[in-house]
């Protein structure tokens, strides 16, 4: 073979070999698994997205709600609650006492679905987020009004911080700077920054904020404000509201939203309102609805952006939603009172 012959093998085998590479990068990317917790049944239903098929079901705890997936993949972290459960409104006196041997937060192999440890150190935890090199788990202490921030590998507490009373969403801005921690009580967003753990911002904002989804620059927040079926549009980088974008329709209270990956869109389950709406970022209007279920909660999408998925909470399944056509394309039985709801690669 002369050296011309061996030439054009090599670039041919590598030419193999990066499409072989790519390839397998595109499998693993189509591949994902749907994580949902069961607040009353206390488990985890795993969906295998592609295939729309509960695959797996496995006990978790008391009351699991929020729950996220570690950079990696590898690992899931789950919010566990001895706390009973309350609406607004209720008299808690008149609640059972809570079981507070059940408070943590439960980490779990991907791979194997088997719980690795219980992380302690948080009373009554709702929803919890993920510091980008996943080493800090930022999670809400729901009955102290405290942003409770613990070490991954140790479990040890590294701070805990006031930020309103019933704070509920937990979200990490796409550079990893801040947190934004919202408050059901006091109607109000604190931002938290990572590196000092220290409250440098307090945003006012509607009645009951629930959770925040951010565009893709960090430019913008979106947050959600259940009573007054409102979400606040704020400044990500000043600290300060833009706009409110108002959501009509009967019953609509939104809850959970994620933001399309080409950060166009942004998609809300309105809860009691039983839809998910569409909403165009350019202008800041709806653009679509679907009605999904009783009581969409939690809400996320496939890692394209193309499918949405909803925790539907009063009709115990999942709603699996085309996005670019709005329509409902399968309903998947869960669990008792589905709650949260991720999206993962498949380990």
């Amino acid at each position: 073979m002369n050296n011309s012959s061996r030439s054009l093998v090599s670039v041919l085998g590598l030419m193999a070999a990066l499409w072989l590479t790519a390839a397998a990068a595109a499998a693993d990317a189509s591949a994902w698994h749907v994580y949902v917790t069961n607040e009353k049944s206390g488990t985890l239903s795993v969906i295998d997205g592609p295939g729309n098929q509960v695959v797996a079901t496995v006990a978790l705890g008391k009351r699991p709600r929020g729950l996220k997936v570690s950079p990696d993949g590898k690992q899931l972290f789950v919010a566990l609650s001895g706390s009973p459960a309350a609406g607004p409104g209720v008299d808690e006196s008149k609640l059972p006492p809570p079981d507070k041997s059940a408070d943590g937060i439960g980490v779990f192999d991907a791979a194997t679905l088997m719980r690795v440890r219980v992380i302690k150190g948080v009373s009554d935890p709702e929803q919890l987020a993920l510091s980008h090199d996943g080493k800090q788990l930022f999670v809400a202490s729901e009955d102290t009004g405290q942003l409770v921030v613990l070490d991954v590998a140790s479990g040890k507490r590294l701070a805990a911080l006031k930020v309103g009373g019933e704070p509920e969403g937990i979200s990490v801005t796409p550079d990893g700077r801040y947190v934004y921690v919202t408050s059901e009580a006091d109607h109000q967003v604190s931002v938290v920054e990572v590196a000092t753990r220290k409250v440098v911002a307090r945003i006012v904002v509607g009645a009951r904020p629930r959770f925040t989804s951010f565009s893709a620059d960090g430019s913008r927040a979106y947050v959600s404000c259940e009573d007054v079926g409102t979400l606040y549009v704020i400044d990500a980088r000043k600290f300060v509201v833009l706009d409110q974008i108002k959501l009509d329709g009967a019953l609509v209270r939104p809850v959970g939203s994620v933001v399309s990956a080409d950060s166009t869109r942004l998609y809300v389950a309105t809860g009691r309102g039983k839809k998910v709406m569409a909403i165009d970022l350019a202008t800041d209007r709806v653009v679509g609805e679907v009605e999904v279920g009783n009581r969409p909660w939690g809400i996320d999408s496939s890692p394209d952006s193309r499918t949405l998925y909803t925790a539907n909470g009063s009709s115990n399944d999942v709603s699996v939603i085309d996005a670019a056509t709005l329509k409902v394309t399968a309903r998947l039985p869960v669990g008792e009172s589905p709650w949260g709801v991720v999206v993962g690669v498949k380990p």
